[in-house]
């Protein structure tokens, strides 16, 4: 599947639906499914998986034991709303109106993508949160590599 890269400001109509930008249906490929699920995330924002990204973790998901109170809560709140979305034949996306509420996604979005997954956020939410936390990408950096190693290195 598509390693996602990109940033991309765009505008939901008044169904609640957005043009996927050329550049990540690029990405996807010819002969790919154009479905999708769309989710609530972190930080008020929504998350996109391409359905075969979203298969996997969904069988991953169903492995955890139910039997564990905070597996049953972590897949409640992870699990709640996400929905299957397929791109129309003008190549639009809708996002249900109850994740437009949760993110606070009123006409104008970005959609940025993260690798395996795209994030939807309001645009003012979105780009106040870069300007708010771009302060913490050293910290984070020297974090991150010290749990996982140099994500650099031998590159």
């Amino acid at each position: 599947m598509a390693n996602f890269l990109g940033e991309y400001e765009i505008a939901l109509d008044a169904k609640g639906r957005f043009l996927l930008p050329s550049g990540l249906r690029k990405q996807i490929g010819e002969g790919v499914s154009m479905q999708f699920v769309v989710k609530r995330d972190f930080e008020n924002c929504l998350t996109i998986y391409h359905i075969e990204t979203w298969n996997a973790i969904s069988a991953k998901l169903n492995k955890l034991n139910d039997l564990k109170k905070d597996v049953r809560e972590f897949k409640r709140l992870f699990l709640n709303g996400a929905t299957v979305v397929e791109l129309d034949s003008a190549d639009r996306m809708l996002v249900p109106k109850p994740l437009q509420e949760y993110a606070g996604i009123k006409k104008e979005a970005v959609l940025a993508a993260q690798g395996n997954k795209m994030e939807l956020w309001d645009k003012d939410t979105y780009y106040n949160y870069l300007r708010q936390n771009a302060v913490n990408m050293s910290r984070l950096a020297e974090d991150v590599a010290n749990d996982n190693g140099n994500l650099f290195e031998n590159l």
